[in-house]
Parts: C-alpha cells; structure tokens; sequence
C-alpha cells in the first residue's frame, strides 16, 4: 500500500539510539522505519536535519481560572499554536477544580473550551482543590477509570492548598485507582510569614517574591511531600523544582526506595531571582513560582538533567499579559507583588532553549534530550503510542534544523501574552516541520496546519502505577 507521507533523508533520534532512517506513514501511525521506504503521496526532505518525536509538555496551564479581574492570556488555540510552532504536538494541562465544585463539572467546562480549537492533542491533569469524601471515594475513581489518570495538589496559595490530612486521602485514592499525583512543594505557612516581615517595612515590589519563597520553603515541603508519600506508599511527581536542596530529598527519598519523579524547567536554567529587580516594576514579568534562583542553583539543576536525577522538562507555562488590566499590572498588582500573577509564558520556548543549552553546549546528548521532552513524559502519564518513533506509534513529529540560529523575541512567537521571559536569548537549533498524526502542520517554519486538528486523548495509568 501507498504511504501517506515518507521523511526522507533524516537522522532520527529516541530516547535509546541515534540513526539514519527514512519514516513512512499511513492513516496517522508509523508503519515503516528503514534505509528507504516505499512510495508515498507526499514526502518530508529531512537531510541535514533531525527527525525527532513531538515535544511532549506535561505540564501547562492554559484558560485556567486566576482569581478576580485577571485572566490568562492563552486560549486553547492560542496556546497549542504556540506549543506547535515550538515543535510540540501533545500538551497536558490542568483542570482546576473550583471551592465547592465537582471535578465532572470542571471538567465539561474545560472540554468545552478545548473543543475544535487545539492545534495539538491534549490531555487533563485534574486539580484537587476541595478534597471532600465525595470527591475522593467517588468522583476521582470514575475519572481514573476515564483516562484522567493524574491529578495535582498544591500545598501553598491559600485557596488552592490542602493541608496534610488531605494530601494523605487524597494520595490514598491514587493508591487504590493507581493514578499518579503530582506536588506544587511550598510550605504555605512559611511564605505567608515572610510575607507578613516584607510588608511591614514596605518592601513589596516584585524583587519581594523571590525573597519570600527562598529554598528553604520549597526544600520543606519537598521533604514532607516525599515523606507522605512513602507513609501510603504511592510514586509522587514533584513539580517544577527549582534547586539542589529540593532535589537532594528527591536522592534520599530514591535511596530509600522511593518512587519519586522530579521535574524541573527552562526558568531554572537561564533565570535568576536578579530578573525581577527590573526597574518600574519590569520585574512582574518573571514573578513565578518557585520563583527563578541565582546561579548556583542552576548549576545545581543542569547537574541533575546531565546526571538523570530529572525525569520530565517541562515549561510550566502559565501565561500572563503585562498590562494594567487583567495581567500582571492589574490595579492591585501594582501595590504588591503579592497580587502579581504568579506564572510566565513558555511553551514554545521550552524545547529550543533546552536543545540549545543542554544538546548543543555538550550538557547532554540527543536521545537525553528526547528522553526529556517526550518520551518520559508519555510513560509516565499514560500516552502509551506517543513520545518515541518506532512502528506503531502516533506520527507525531518535528524534524530539526540544528545549525538554526535564533533570537527569541516576543514578536516572532505565537502565544497570546505579550512579552517572552527569554526575550533576548540566542538560541541555536530550531524546528522547522512538525507533524501531528500524519498530518503536516509546520512546514518550513510556517503554519500549514488547521485549528481543530489536535485532539482530546484519554490516558492509561502511569508506568509506575501499582493498584493495592
């Protein structure tokens, strides 16, 4: 049979190998890897270039509810454009569950809003904000029996955050459904404290967030997280870490067994808690959380990508216009960096500032890199035909230009904020074609492809699940 579209001329990377392979495709799978593949009805020249699969990004926050008068800057089309041209094709965002609300409730909305209007496949983490016993005995079970198979808890903002006793029941759940949960690790408590001795000597402009959420609050709580993990004994995500300390008790909670997944991002590497100094409250843009450190602790976190003690890159994309009215200089956001919207845009960043930082420098090589941004992130939550190129997978792929040199600058990128927390830096490597099921999307750094393509996909359980 006639394939649908062959790559030809590639060099295709995995998470195991590095080769020089055509591709072939028919009806939005791989059928064919080999020295040269049959006929096709239309073909991809990748010489000279990089065949690898689609950027997976776990962890995105996209038309998420942000509190009064301040709204996100990305829809779910303006976001999954954005992911796309950055050379991903699955993206996971968060369904936040409201005070009060049920999570199918939430759910219905977030689906609505997704509806005909991805560029990208799409799946949901849930949100666990109100940890009622109906919730947890009823609604999260049927939901893991769904596809939702991971949800998050927060242990700081206030109206998101559960207390220990309900991060136990609701870990308890994962225990008994074998879905995974993932920790925003902050201790709350000690934040607000900090807080309290900034605000009473006036110190509130946004340098101020990275002060009141030092490491010690995010190593606290890493260690609680790990530590109530292991007294149900279910395998955790710790999100966005952003320092060696935090990832020492990931190394402790490992060498005593512990299933613990960790996670780290491009404000980690080429941010410091020196960006939110800017001048006339410049320094909103890069207001975080975990806030950006200073140069040590990005030693600390490219040692821990060269070394394998980080399992998933992801952007932690949350985006935010830098206006006055719904984004970051909201009326009230320019009396406090408190009120400041916590979250940057990054999505289609994340994997030209990672391939260009990490492959390019000599930090890591190829398949780490692949392992990074896909393929860890489809066995760890369940995308069991994404992630890798081989026979039988989802054609979903970017094929590479490595020689690429770029400038990041808002103006070229496709998301709907209006400034880039990277703005300004060169990066080397970029792709060029980018393939969703089969289908091109991205042809020589343009957008080819229709809104609508992208689709919801259920999940399986995690490959770490263990159902007891």
């Amino acid at each position: 049979m006639t394939l649908d579209l062959a790559i030809r001329g590639g060099t295709i990377a995995t998470a195991s190998d590095v080769f020089r392979a055509e591709v072939g495709i028919r009806d939005g799978r791989i059928v064919e890897i080999a020295e040269s593949v049959g006929e096709a009805r239309e073909s991809v020249d990748a010489a000279g270039r990089l065949v690898l699969p689609g950027g997976i990004d776990s962890h995105v926050h996209i038309s998420q509810p942000s509190g009064a008068g301040i709204r996100m800057a990305d829809d779910f089309e303006s976001g999954t454009r954005s992911a796309l041209m950055g050379g991903n094709t699955t993206v996971l965002p968060f369904c936040l569950q409201g005070k009060g609300q049920s999570l199918r409730e939430a759910l219905q909305g977030y689906h609505a809003l997704a509806q005909g209007q991805c560029y990208t496949d799409h799946s949901f983490h849930l949100i666990v904000s109100d940890a009622t016993p109906s919730v947890l005995g009823q609604e999260l079970p049927a939901l893991v029996a769904d596809g939702y198979t991971s949800f998050k808890v927060f242990m700081t903002y206030e109206d998101l955050r559960l207390n220990d006793a309900e991060i136990l029941q609701t870990m308890d759940t994962a225990r008994r459904t074998g879905a995974l949960v993932m920790v925003h690790c902050e201790n709350e408590d000690a934040i607000r404290y900090l807080v309290g001795q900034h605000e009473a000597r006036g110190d509130v402009a946004p340098r101020a967030h990275a002060t009141t959420r030092p490491v010690a609050v995010e190593r606290e709580a890493t260690h609680r997280a790990v530590s109530l993990a292991e007294v149900v004994d279910v395998p955790v995500v710790i999100v966005h870490v952003s320092n060696g300390a935090a990832l020492g008790e990931i190394r402790a909670a490992r060498a005593r067994g512990r299933r613990v997944v960790a996670e780290t991002c491009p404000q980690y590497l080429v941010l410091t808690a020196a960006d939110l100094e800017g001048m006339d409250w410049e320094g909103a843009k890069f207001v975080c959380s975990p806030p950006p450190r200073d140069a040590a602790e990005q030693v600390a976190c490219w040692t821990g990508l060269e070394n394998g003690d980080f399992d998933l890159f992801s952007s932690d994309h949350c985006p935010f216009r830098y206006d006055d009215v719904e984004g970051k200089l909201n009326p009230r956001g320019r009396t406090s960096f408190r009120h400041v919207p916590n979250g940057i845009p990054g999505v289609e960043t994340r994997l030209p500032i990672l391939f260009s930082e990490g492959v390019m420098k000599g930090r890591i090589d190829l398949s780490r890199f692949v392992a990074l941004t896909a393929t860890n992130h489809a066995r760890i939550y369940g995308l069991a035909t994404k992630g890798s190129i081989a026979v039988g997978m989802d054609a979903d792929i970017a094929i590479w230009n490595p020689e690429a040199r770029r400038t990041i600058r808002h103006a070229d990128l496709h998301d709907g904020a209006d400034y880039s927390p990277y703005e300004g830096l060169e990066v080397m490597g970029w792709p060029e074609d980018v393939i969703l099921g089969g289908r091109v999307m991205v042809r020589g750094g343009a957008l080819v492809g229709e809104k609508g393509a992208g689709t919801y996909r259920p999940r399986a359980l995690s490959s770490l699940a263990r159902v007891t």
